[in-house]
């Protein structure tokens, strides 16, 4: 009998593990689904706030100009990162990862224009992205940082 509660006791926590898994992987899809509906929302009501790499193009039409910032940290859920771990022992394409800086950098550029948007911009110019890894050593867990910034400018 001890044999047979020492196997089923090993085999429950196996099920447990398989269990916590799948939950972790349906709600970490339902949130990332929920925050890209969120974002197709966010980038249609600010559409009309135009957004150029360009820095000097529109300097000399410029009557007022604004520093404006949008950033987020965006961590990844467990199982991508599992996902992530067993397809780069093969050299697959990672879009576990790609679609993480996706949704960072979707969601800064919208906070950027939120803000200009917010100050009655509607035009920035020289928009630049910075990313950086943040926690890639730590043993809980990674996350990335995307800093969108840029000048919101009023045209004469």
């Amino acid at each position: 009998m001890s044999e047979m509660s020492a196997l089923l006791l090993n085999n429950l926590g196996l099920v447990i593990a398989l269990l916590l898994l799948i939950i972790g992987w349906i709600f970490g899809r339902r949130s990332e689904r929920k925050h890209l509906q969120e974002l197709n929302l966010h980038e249609q009501s600010l559409a009309h706030v135009i957004l150029t790499s360009e820095r000097f193009a529109v300097q000399n039409y410029a009557s007022e100009s604004l520093l404006v910032v949008g950033n987020v940290v965006v961590a990844q859920d467990r199982f991508k990162m599992v996902a992530a771990t067993i397809l780069s022992l093969f050299g697959k394409n990672l879009t576990v990862y790609e679609s993480l800086l996706e949704r960072a950098r979707r969601e800064a550029i919208v906070r950027l224009k939120r803000q200009a948007a917010a100050a009655g911009f509607h035009y920035v110019t020289g928009v630049r992205l910075e990313v950086s890894n943040i926690g890639a050593h730590d043993p809980s867990g990674s996350a990335v940082e995307v800093i969108a910034y840029g000048t919101a400018v009023h045209l004469r």
